[in-house]
């Protein structure tokens, strides 16, 4: 087990009704915030109100920031950044998933620099200060409501980048499975994907000797891997999208990775894939981990063994190594798509013409991942063999 230090301080508020609380929560703290959120979804399910009206009651001043969209953008970032600045506005409020969050700690960090925030992104530079943040989530996915980090899409340059520092926890986030119920299925099926896919970057790793983490990682994707399929089934499944919203944000809340090197170069190469194609991020998950787990099984392929075994139920006593490893991704692979996603590029209509791009980009600053070290040939070859 590695050396390590896990801190978390984001004060997490579970249950039903619990966004009611919003305005009396956030009054501990402010009584001004920039309100972010994305589109006319949270006005239509009546999510904007209660907020709203959960503001006005504890006496919470708000400006508001809409448009945020999925792979959030740094331009919108600027924007906030001015009103928080022309307004005074000290604390930020995100309604919204991961990408309303990763807005908001972009802005935050923005605001107290006086440089281009985007130097946070680009360099290992992190920040030295930020504006506080608390959360509403209506999207359990990204695990950005706990997590110390944030990513980002520059579209002029098409890249798209992370920054992490303990700064970023949020200082609360509130979870009420009710909100899940008016998700859109795509919406739903990509957020599995990005789950299951942040508890596996810690599931595959060069350590040995990590017991209780191997249990933890492996009950989390047991515990997606059941409910999801449930709520697709039924939407107002509350026990279900409960499972679901406290998988999510444990699975990103650093616990499950501690004692074990992390991999997340599947991860960095959908980075790339989303940035270009803007494909929703758990659907580009969903084609690059198969593709990444044939590429690098046989590095340490007891690993996969194990994950055929504990995840899958499959018997892979009676199996000779590779094909036990192999049963366990199919197994994987196949789950993603009878939730109905794509596995492969080219039935979302990509082909190859800028995989050569998408590596070098990948690429560009460090190698990729611990599982195994990948270049850029090596990113090249997932990406051509999930084709």
């Amino acid at each position: 087990m590695e050396n390590f230090i896990w801190y978390n301080p984001t004060k997490i508020i579970f249950g039903k009704g619990k966004h009611l609380q919003t305005g009396e929560i956030t009054a501990e703290y402010t009584k001004k915030v920039l309100l972010v959120y994305g589109g006319k979804s949270i006005k239509a399910t009546g999510t904007y109100d209660d907020v709203t009206n959960s503001l006005k009651k504890a006496g919470v001043e708000y400006e508001e920031l809409a448009g945020v969209k999925p792979n959030p953008r740094l331009s919108l970032v600027y924007e906030g950044i001015k009103i928080c600045r022309e307004k005074n506005i000290s604390f930020l409020l995100a309604v919204g998933g991961g990408s309303v969050i990763d807005t908001c700690k972009a802005i935050a960090a923005g605001v107290c620099y006086e440089g281009d925030v985007w130097d946070f992104y680009k360099t290992l530079m992190v920040p030295e200060k930020m504006l506080p943040i608390g959360v509403v989530l209506t999207i359990p996915a990204a695990g950005s409501e706990s997590s110390d980090g944030s990513v980002i899409t520059k579209e002029d340059t098409q890249e798209k980048r992370d920054c992490c520092c303990d700064l970023m926890f949020p200082k609360f986030a509130i979870l009420n499975p009710e909100l899940c119920y008016t998700l859109p299925e795509n919406q739903i099926r990509a957020g599995g994907a990005d789950i299951l896919a942040h508890i596996m970057e810690r599931y595959f790793v060069p350590n040995e000797n990590t017991d209780l983490s191997d249990r933890l990682c492996e009950g989390a994707m047991k515990a997606l891997i059941t409910n999801l399929p449930k709520v697709l089934e039924n939407k107002k499944d509350y026990d279900s999208w409960a499972e679901i919203m406290w998988t999510g944000n444990v699975a990103h809340n650093g616990l499950l990775g501690k004692g074990r090197l992390d991999d997340w170069a599947s991860h960095g190469i959908e980075h790339e894939l989303s940035a270009i194609y803007d494909i929703a991020h758990g659907a580009g998950l969903a084609i690059v981990f198969p593709a990444w787990m044939r590429y690098v099984y046989k590095e340490h392929p007891q690993r996969f063994v194990q994950f055929a075994n504990k995840v899958w139920d499959i018997d892979t006593d009676s199996m000779d190594e590779d094909t036990a490893c192999l049963a366990g991704i199919d197994a994987c692979e196949s789950f993603f798509r009878s939730i109905g996603l794509s596995t492969r590029l080219s039935e979302v209509g990509i082909g190859d013409e800028k995989i050569p791009l998408m590596a070098e980009k990948a690429c560009a600053s460090r190698m990729l991942g611990s599982f195994k070290k990948l270049d850029s040939g090596d990113v090249d070859a997932i990406l051509r063999s999930a084709l």
